[in-house]
């Protein structure tokens, strides 16, 4: 498919598809007429790409994981590939992310807390 189908299968802009391609996140093949060319499972790498950038990690990380994804809901990292500063690294945003759902959860009490108070 061309960057225009996956752009609208996935809803990505196709500005933000040739980023990842930049980042070494996407790898389409080349057309003679150098149009770029998805293969079907760029729909699930993109998902993957957009729920791991969703979540907060960064291109750097992404990069290094995304070779052991298999599935968007899913990830097979092979432990030899899993170095001590790989580990560190998700360690880290695992914790930030967990800060964040913290974070969002006590945001989320408080306006039900107040939504509870107004409607009294």
């Amino acid at each position: 498919m061309r960057i225009g189908q996956l752009s609208q299968r996935t809803g990505v802009p196709t500005r933000m598809l040739r980023y990842y391609e930049e980042q070494d996140l996407l790898h389409p093949e080349r057309a003679e007429n150098g149009y770029r060319h998805y293969p079907e499972s760029a729909v699930y790498r993109v998902q993957q790409i957009r729920g791991l950038l969703d979540s907060g990690l960064t291109t750097e990380i992404i990069r290094r994981i995304l070779p052991f994804l298999d599935r968007p809901d899913e990830i097979h990292l092979h432990p030899q590939c899993l170095t001590p500063e790989l580990a560190g690294l998700l360690e880290a945003e695992a914790d930030r992310i967990t800060q964040r759902i913290d974070c969002l959860s006590r945001n989320r009490d408080a306006i039900h807390a107040y939504l509870v108070a107004v409607r009294r």
